[in-house]
């Protein structure tokens, strides 16, 4: 039987997370990070939390990140539980990466800083813990292969190049074109990550030979999704816990949600339908994926 293959136009679309502390939440994605507020009920119900709050980049369609508040959550503990590592703020330029870094490093932000030969990025923690990546692609063109795979690194970030990209320009927040380029996820086993991911979900897996990692995407990208083992022993956040709810992985139509969707009903496991463009599954750690037709 041939392997299912995502289309590839599937890409990440926003984050859900529940914060302990909405308006604190919001300062920190609006005023430091510099998103742009789209959505602030006044109050209401919802599963999770009583408030929400959504949040994007300007001219965005829709929401990149939605903070859920549930009221005092426990922070994410240091060694990590299952589901979320970091997710990955894409932006569209090298310019932006460097501007975000004089900006944060002028707030005193704690940063990682990584040169992955394929990408730029920083690393740091909201407020609840919660790992988030900020990077910039290298052009396609450039990264190197092999054999058939994709090769990445953890290697020091040329900061000094970096710096010398941004100029006198200065950050005005997240600029337009930002988007989620990929998602990073703490998982029990990398075989049981492979067979749900790729051999039942479609993503192509891009890069193998990581230590405790494995990378996935669709249509040729570096990564739409990483799974690791590094937060060895972990377990499922708690209800009370800091965390992501979910991540939207967009399709191009509602055709490929059913197909998705009856895919991962025929290994036994829960497919929530929401709407005939939007259905919800938990992958083998409790980790929540929501996959949405883009049009």
């Amino acid at each position: 039987m041939t392997a299912p293959n995502l289309s590839d136009a599937a890409h990440i679309g926003g984050v859900t997370l529940q914060v302990a502390d909405l308006g604190r939440s919001v300062a920190f994605y609006r005023d430091l990070l510099g998103f742009t507020e789209l959505e602030r009920p006044a109050g209401g119900a919802s599963l999770d939390a009583s408030l929400d709050a959504s949040l994007g980049a300007p001219n965005g369609e829709r929401p990149l990140v939605t903070l859920v508040e549930r009221p005092g959550a426990s922070p994410v503990p240091p060694r990590g539980r299952l589901g979320l590592f970091h997710f990955a703020i894409l932006l569209p330029t090298r310019q932006a990466l460097a501007a975000a870094l004089v900006h944060l490093h002028a707030r005193h932000v704690p940063l990682g800083m990584s040169d992955h030969l394929v990408s730029e990025a920083l690393y740091l923690s909201d407020p609840d813990g919660l790992g988030i990546e900020i990077y910039a692609d290298r052009p396609r063109a450039s990264w190197p292969r092999d054999g058939n795979e994709l090769r990445m690194a953890t290697d020091p970030l040329d900061v000094e190049s970096l710096l010398r990209e941004a100029g006198a320009d200065a950050w005005r927040g997240m600029p337009e074109g930002t988007t989620i380029g990929h998602v990073h996820l703490h998982v029990g086993d990398i075989p049981a990550a492979e067979q749900f991911y790729s051999a039942v979900v479609g993503f192509d897996v891009v890069v193998r030979r990581y230590p405790g990692a494995l990378f996935m995407s669709a249509g040729g990208y570096h990564h739409h999704l990483g799974a690791n083992t590094w937060a060895r022993g972990a377990t499922a956040p708690a209800p009370d816990e800091a965390q992501l709810l979910h991540w939207e992985l967009i399709v191009p139509d509602d055709a490929e949600v059913r197909a998705v969707g009856d895919r991962i009903r025929a290994t036994g496991a829960t497919v929530t339908d929401e709407t005939a463009a939007a259905v919800m599954a938990r992958d083998p750690f409790g980790t929540a994926m929501r996959v949405r037709a883009a049009s």
